[in-house]
C-alpha cells in the first residue's frame, strides 16, 4: 500500500461576516510572511558574508508578534504558522541553491491562506464545510470524497473576479500495482493544435484563448477608458476578468477530458521534456504556447497513469525527432516552414506526425534498456 495525496476544489459562499474573517486573514497571513521576510533579509545583508553566525541567529517567533499585534490573535492561528512554515521553505530553499531569494507578498496576487486538520476542528457537513473561526462555510459540493480519504488541510482562496473557493488536500492509502505495457502512443508537441500522436490523430485543441481575444481587448480598451478605482471600472474589471476565468477553465475542463482519454486507452505515453518556458519566450511563440497549456496537460498525465500504476516517459529535448526518418533512421536538416517530412527512402509524412513516432520508438527504447 502507498499513500497517496488528492486534492478537491470546490466554490463556497461566505456570508458578509465571514468573507471580512477571510480578507482579515489574507491580510494577517500576508502582513507575517512580510515581515518575518523583512527580518531575515535585514540579518542576511548584514550577515551574508559570515554563513556560520547567520545560521545562529534567533529570529522573533510568531508568539512574539501575537504580543506586539493583538489582532493576529482574530484569526486562524494555523493560517499564521504555515505561512511562517512557506517562508521557512522558500529559506532554506535559496540557500540550497535552488530557488531564488524570497519576494515579498502583495494584495494584488493571489490572496490565500491554509489551514490545517488538528482534533477534528474541521468537518465537511451536508452542503457546509466547518473551519476554524469561520464556523460553517456553505459549500457547493459537486463530487463526493471517499469515506476513504482523511482530511490534511484546506486552502482558501478568492479569485481576481471576486469568487471564493477551497481546495481541500486528502490523503488515502492505495495499492498501486505497476502495469505491463501493452499499449504506447507518443506525442509530438505542436504550437498550433497542441500534439499529434504516433497513430496519426490531433488533439485539435480548439484555441480557446485565441477565440476570446478579440473580445477581450474590446472589454479592455472600455476598462482603459474608465477612471480607475470608480464604481464602473470596477464593474468592468471584473467582466474582464470573468472572461479570463471563462477560458482558463475552459483551458482545464479540455486538458482533464483529453488526458483521461489518454490514460485510458493506453498502458504507456511518451512525450519530449520540453523547456516551455524558453519556448514562450521565443519570437511569435509566446501566446501559442500559453493558450494550449501543455505544461499543465503533462501534469495532468503524469498523475492520472501514477493513479492507475501506467508509465509517463520522457525523451530527452535535444532527441532530433523532427529529423530522423521513422522509417529509415535517415537524420536530415528540418527548418521550421517544411511541413512535410521528404526521405531518400521514400517516405514522405506530415513532419509532427512523424515526430511523433520516433518519440514512440524512442520511449520503447528507453524502456528496453531500464
Amino acid at each position: 500500500m502507498t499513500k497517496q495525496n488528492k486534492a478537491y476544489k470546490f466554490r463556497v459562499y461566505p456570508t458578509e461576516e465571514q468573507a471580512l474573517l477571510i480578507h482579515k486573514t489574507f491580510g494577517c497571513v500576508r502582513f507575517v510572511y512580510n515581515k518575518m521576510l523583512a527580518e531575515r533579509k535585514e540579518t542576511y545583508d548584514h550577515l551574508k558574508d559570515d554563513k556560520e553566525t547567520l545560521k545562529k541567529v534567533k529570529l522573533p517567533t510568531l508568539a512574539k508578534y501575537k504580543q506586539e499585534y493583538d489582532w493576529l490573535k482574530e484569526v486562524d492561528s494555523l493560517a499564521l504558522a504555515n505561512a511562517q512554515r512557506n517562508l521557512d521553505k522558500a529559506y532554506k530553499a535559496f540557500f540550497r541553491g535552488i530557488a531564488k531569494f524570497p519576494k515579498f507578498k502583495s494584495k494584488r496576487h493571489q490572496q490565500s491562506y491554509t489551514t490545517n486538520v488538528v482534533n477534528g476542528n474541521i468537518q465537511l457537513l451536508n452542503g457546509y464545510i466547518q473551519l476554524p473561526k469561520l464556523k460553517r462555510l456553505k459549500m457547493k459540493q459537486h463530487r463526493e470524497i471517499p469515506s476513504e480519504h482523511i482530511l490534511k488541510s484546506c486552502t482558501l482562496s478568492i479569485t481576481s473576479s471576486g469568487k471564493y473557493y477551497i481546495s481541500i488536500l486528502t490523503a488515502y492509502e492505495k495499492q498501486i500495482s505497476p502495469k505491463e505495457i501493452h499499449t504506447m502512443v507518443g506525442l509530438d508537441f505542436m504550437m498550433d493544435g497542441l500534439f499529434v500522436d504516433s497513430d496519426g490523430k490531433k488533439a485539435n485543441y480548439p484555441k480557446f484563448y485565441r477565440q476570446m481575444l478579440g473580445k477581450l481587448a474590446i472589454e479592455q480598451r472600455k476598462l482603459s477608458r474608465k477612471k480607475k478605482g470608480s464604481s464602473n471600472w470596477n464593474k468592468q474589471r471584473i467582466r474582464v476578468v470573468n472572461m479570463q476565468e471563462k477560458v482558463a477553465n475552459q483551458r482545464k475542463h479540455f486538458l482533464h477530458h483529453l488526458s483521461k482519454e489518454l490514460v485510458t486507452h493506453y498502458d504507456a505515453v511518451v512525450i519530449e521534456d520540453l523547456d516551455m518556458k524558453g519556448m514562450s519566450q521565443a519570437l511569435q511563440f509566446g501566446k501559442s504556447v500559453a493558450d494550449n497549456g501543455w505544461g499543465m496537460f503533462t501534469s495532468f498525465l503524469k498523475y492520472k497513469l501514477k493513479e492507475q500504476g501506467k508509465h509517463l516517459i520522457k525523451v530527452d529535448k535535444w532527441f532530433p525527432s523532427s529529423k530522423t526518418c521513422s522509417s529509415c533512421g535517415n537524420i536530415q536538416p528540418m527548418p521550421m516552414n517544411m511541413r512535410v517530412y521528404a526521405c531518400s527512402c521514400g517516405l514522405k509524412l506530415d513532419r509532427d506526425y512523424n515526430a511523433a513516432l520516433n518519440i514512440k520508438k524512442e520511449g520503447m527504447r528507453l524502456l528496453a534498456s531500464a
